[in-house]
């Protein structure tokens, strides 16, 4: 079996997506609720017919629920798959690595920008733009900076680009988007359908990015707090 850390964190997620109790989904899937709290918490190890009625349960592959993939319905994103979604020719100077992380934010974006055009706000689509821009202005630059390029290219003064304008900038991007949401939220504006199948269903395949993306961020940053 995969990470027993990684299945509990799992089962534990999909129950609450679902909006059941332990006692409920316990009972739903034949075992005693403190039973099913020893599986959630990585006390106990379930068997393999649980795993199957879980799955049946959660309407998720067994992949994923014991960690192996990110997708519900069990695909993985294969070395294959990244190369022959890459232009032809165009594999990133061949670094497969560098092919996939194109990916996956191509495809994650996509999906963002997506949501954020049914909620046809443009002041968040702007803000969320801006956001990433400066994100991607900071990184090029720096990079620009260690190759030993002249700077005079840019505009911004390079102790002001060192000094964080360039976070700044994006801090008060964010706080655009945020106050554009509440406000759209306020006004009990209608927001696309963020559940697991309506993404599935509505973003094919960069879907799965979006998924990937947002579950190594969530773990990183959630190991950044626990230090």
């Amino acid at each position: 079996m995969a990470s027993t850390t990684e299945f509990s964190r799992t089962l534990s997620l999909l129950r609450q997506e679902r909006g059941v109790s332990q006692r409920t989904a316990a009972g739903d899937l034949g075992i005693s609720q403190a039973l099913l709290s020893h599986y959630e918490n990585g006390i106990r190890e379930p068997g393999l017919p649980f795993v199957v009625k879980a799955c049946d349960y959660y309407h998720v592959s067994a992949d994923y629920i014991l960690g192996r993939t990110l997708s519900r319905e069990g695909s993985m994103l294969t070395q294959e798959e990244v190369l022959s979604a890459a232009d032809e020719g165009n594999v990133l100077q061949g670094s497969v690595l560098a092919t996939l992380q194109s990916k996956l934010l191509s495809g994650a974006l996509g999906v963002l920008f997506g949501l954020l055009g049914k909620l046809g706000d443009k002041g968040a689509i702007n803000a969320a733009a801006e956001y990433l821009t400066a994100a991607v202005y900071q990184l090029y630059r720096q990079l620009y900076r260690a190759a030993g390029g002249n700077e005079a290219y840019f505009s911004l003064d390079p102790a002001a680009c060192t000094q964080g304008a360039a976070d700044a900038d994006m801090k008060l991007a964010e706080i655009r988007y945020a106050r554009a949401l509440r406000v759209r939220s306020a006004q009990k504006a209608a927001f696309p359908d963020l559940s697991a199948d309506a993404l599935s269903a509505a973003y094919p395949g960069r879907c799965q990015s979006l998924t990937q993306i947002l579950s190594t961020t969530d773990a990183r940053l959630g190991g950044l707090t626990q230090k």
